[in-house]
């Protein structure tokens, strides 16, 4: 199309990114229409550069009877009975490209023009009645309303000012007075003053309208009056080739214009970022911990560290007894993110949490958002909100608790438990030999060694044994603190792998509506420029 310039394609290139940002994101009925008009503009280019006139009017306009007076003969049959025009005429001046465009705007009656150098390239259509009671009349004018290059509307002093014309076309089209024209026709049947009041009220209108910088002309069909100053304005218009990108541009800006719809007002509601804070990431981190059990794990580590400090530093003798309970850690299965946990599942009150703090989050990230970014941040929080249960119970199920390794002084305190009960045994197998000794009558054979007056033998036993109980109590505290630091450290781990998930999962989705809501507004805003 020779009169596409750079502007209207760097429009249709920015339509189109929008267009793909918005994908399935904005359901709303904005974006069909701008798919539509794109596919307009690719099929509209391959037609080449004619220039298609549409004549449009109520019955009794007296269209027809124009567009005869124009195309120099008896094409489309007047008439005052509705419905008249039921089917779309063509004239053609030239002969280039015409069939093909006409097959496109599926106008089936073709007239051709003598040749005329200043109309050449002119495609003139004589429209349906819009006001026919035929619905499907009105149906082709709707269609074909859209697909011309410029739109005459003609109006007759009886009905210049019709409440259905106006509203429904007119006004609609204020974007597009640059490709729209006006006509009053039938100014025959007014006495020279009483045309001039129909133009100015008429212009007025127009004016009232939005439509300021839409031409206004007086015609008469049927006298020629003021057929020439049309045919005029429509052979400059077919010589600057301009129609086209014209009637594109008007369309691409105001389809834009309706997409800037759905765009936020606040520059800040563009901004990169899940437009989460700090504070409502932290509360919906800790509302996902409790939901996927990092609590249970953190006391799971915590008995677990304290049983093995507490064998690691007590009698010898007793540590078998830990192996006749299972290992806390052990009984939740973790360690493995490809197997799910036997964590308890979330209650009603940690998912009533997690619903709260995924719906503050999510307000967050909607705040200064239009409804229809608000409405995709939903169904993208719901998406992701199927997901979590596995992804939560996959991370706290892999996550390193921390090497499970006894210190060197709980090894110091137990090898000196051995020591101390290697000393008591002492005592006793040597109270064991005296009874023997004594059961044998040679108790005085053997001299019994005493301190401070008590039996050694006797002080080895209560002096071990009551060592021994006393190192575990002193112990005891030691491993306490260990094992609250070992759940501190494991909680850590924990909220920060829960934490990636509510990333992932959660604040890179939003993050990404938005970003997709400032992608789609910059290129909506060069569409519209």
């Amino acid at each position: 199309m020779r009169g596409r310039t750079e502007p209207l394609a760097d429009r249709l290139a920015a339509l189109r990114e929008a267009v793909d940002v918005a994908g399935d994101r904005l359901e709303v009925p904005e974006v069909g229409q701008a798919r539509a008009l794109l596919a307009k503009a690719g099929a509209r280019e391959a037609l080449g550069d004619a220039t298609v006139v549409a004549l449009a009017g109520a019955t009794g306009s007296g269209k027809s009877t124009l567009f005869n007076a124009l195309s120099g003969g008896e094409v489309s049959t007047p008439g005052v009975r509705r419905p008249t025009t039921g089917v779309a005429h063509a004239t053609v001046w030239g002969e280039d490209g015409a069939d093909r465009l006409l097959d496109w705007l599926e106008v089936p009656r073709r007239h051709r023009h003598a040749p005329d150098p200043t109309l050449d390239g002119l495609v003139l259509l004589d429209l349906p009645d819009h006001d026919s009671v035929r619905l499907e009349h009105r149906l082709e004018v709707d269609r074909l309303v859209q697909l011309v290059d410029v739109l005459v509307w003609v109006l007759d002093p009886e009905k210049y000012a019709d409440g259905a014309v106006h509203e429904r076309y007119l006004v609609p089209l204020a974007g597009h007075a640059g490709v729209l024209l006006v006509v009053l026709n039938q100014v025959d049947r007014l006495d020279p003053a009483a045309a001039r009041a129909c133009l100015t009220d008429l212009r007025a209108l127009l004016d009232r309208e939005g439509l300021a910088g839409t031409p206004l002309l007086a015609v008469s069909a049927r006298t020629g009056a003021g057929l020439g100053e049309l045919r005029a304005d429509l052979a400059r218009r077919v010589s600057a080739r301009r129609a086209a990108t014209d009637r594109l541009t008007a369309d691409v800006r105001g389809v834009a214009t309706a997409l800037a719809g759905h765009c936020a007002a606040d520059p800040a509601a563009r901004g990169a970022g899940s437009g989460v804070g700090r504070a409502d990431r932290d509360q919906l981190t800790d509302a996902l911990a409790d939901a996927a059990g990092v609590p249970a794990v953190t006391a799971a580590v915590e008995r677990s560290v304290r049983r093995s400090g507490t064998a690691a530093t007590g009698w010898p003798l007793v540590r078998w007894t830990r192996k006749l309970r299972a290992d806390p850690l052990d009984r939740l299965h973790l360690g493995d993110d490809r197997a799910r946990t036997s964590l308890p599942a979330a209650g009603a009150v940690q998912q009533a949490g997690v619903t709260r703090a995924v719906r503050q989050a999510r307000e967050a990230a909607g705040e200064g958002l239009p409804q229809a970014w608000r409405d995709d941040l939903r169904r993208t929080v719901a998406d992701a909100e199927d997901r979590l249960v596995d992804r939560l119970d996959r991370a706290v199920g892999g996550t390193d608790l921390g090497p499970q390794r006894t210190p060197l002084w709980q090894r110091g305190v137990g090898g000196l438990q051995w020591l101390l009960m290697l000393v008591a045994l002492a005592g006793a197998l040597w109270l064991l030999a005296l009874v023997v000794l004594g059961l044998l009558q040679l108790d005085d054979v053997v001299p019994l060694p005493r301190v401070e007056g008590l039996p050694l033998p006797t002080l080895l036993l209560v002096g071990g044994l009551l060592a021994g109980a006393l190192l575990a109590l002193v112990a005891r505290p030691l491993v306490g603190a260990r094992a609250r630091r070992r759940a501190r450290r494991a909680e850590q781990r924990l909220l920060a792998a829960v934490d990636v998930v509510a990333q992932e999962e959660l604040l890179a989705p939003m993050a990404e509506v938005r970003e997709d809501h400032g992608r789609f507004c910059a290129a909506v805003g060069r569409a519209a420029r």
